[in-house]
């Protein structure tokens, strides 16, 4: 059977942990070339170092995605290593959870920066080279927040409602150029950021339990089962899913909770 991701060279951001590293080794065993990004330099060498993979199949760099100009290098370096890039998978983000009116600026600006911002940046640098080459796809891993409002986790939803507009409006605007631009948006999922929310508080157990029970199979989604879901999307097996996202959260946001 061939491999499903045969002849894609991906941009992959936040990379080194979580549902990136799970995305990363899906994309390895389906025959894709990758090129990793993270902030955390010491963390995505580790990655790499433990991915399986043939020789000139991972190529990576430390770069933060809202600046510019480093994710230009980043793609520029892509390109060299692994080949023109002509998929891209925007995972790279951070939670930011507030209240409207004790959210401080410094938050609001860095959760945008990274949410959008840096999508924007990624999308920027890999577009030229994808209309130049007959197109490509570009993921954006978004969330449920991108069309629920949870209380207390401003200014995180406005930035993942943004982000649902690029997707969009990127889709519509490249479309007749062979550019396909589409959302993922998991719910909860078992992350390590998941496992430090459920420490903080003075029961673990008894956190971890709740947030299974609000779902209707009693479970979250572990980080590969999200990264399966992105394989799909960002390969050939959709032509014509365009401007689209994709929800995986097990049927949570379907449920009609009580007021």
């Amino acid at each position: 059977m061939a491999e499903r991701l045969s002849g894609k060279r991906i941009f992959l951001t936040g990379a080194a942990q979580g549902i990136g590293l799970a995305i990363a080794e899906a994309c390895l065993a389906e025959g894709a070339k990758l090129f990793l990004v993270d902030q955390d330099g010491a963390l995505l060498e580790k990655t790499v170092a433990g991915l399986v993979a043939p020789k000139g199949h991972v190529g990576h760099s430390t770069a933060d995605i809202s600046d510019g100009p480093a994710i230009k290098a980043a793609i520029a370096r892509a390109n060299a290593e692994i080949g023109l890039v002509n998929a891209l998978i925007n995972n790279a983000g951070m939670n930011v959870f507030s209240t409207p009116l004790e959210a401080t600026e410094e938050e609001w600006t860095r959760n945008f920066d990274v949410n959008v911002k840096g999508a924007w940046n990624c999308s920027k640098a890999v577009l030229p080279g994808m209309l130049a080459n007959g197109g490509g796809a570009i993921l954006n891993i978004a969330s449920t927040h991108g069309f629920t409002i949870i209380p207390h986790t401003f200014p995180y939803p406005v930035a993942k409602h943004a982000l649902l507009g690029l997707t969009k409006s990127l889709a519509l605007e490249y479309a007749g150029q062979g550019v396909r631009v589409n959302a993922l948006a998991p719910g909860y999922v078992e992350t390590q950021k998941a496992i430090d929310y459920w420490n903080s508080f003075p029961d673990p157990a008894a956190a971890r339990a709740n947030t299974m029970a609000l779902h209707p199979g009693g479970r979250i989604a572990s980080a590969r089962e999200i990264a399966l879901a992105a394989v799909f999307m960002i390969s050939d097996e959709c032509p014509f899913m365009n401007a689209a996202t994709l929800v995986v959260d097990g049927g949570l946001s379907q449920l009609q909770h009580p007021a």
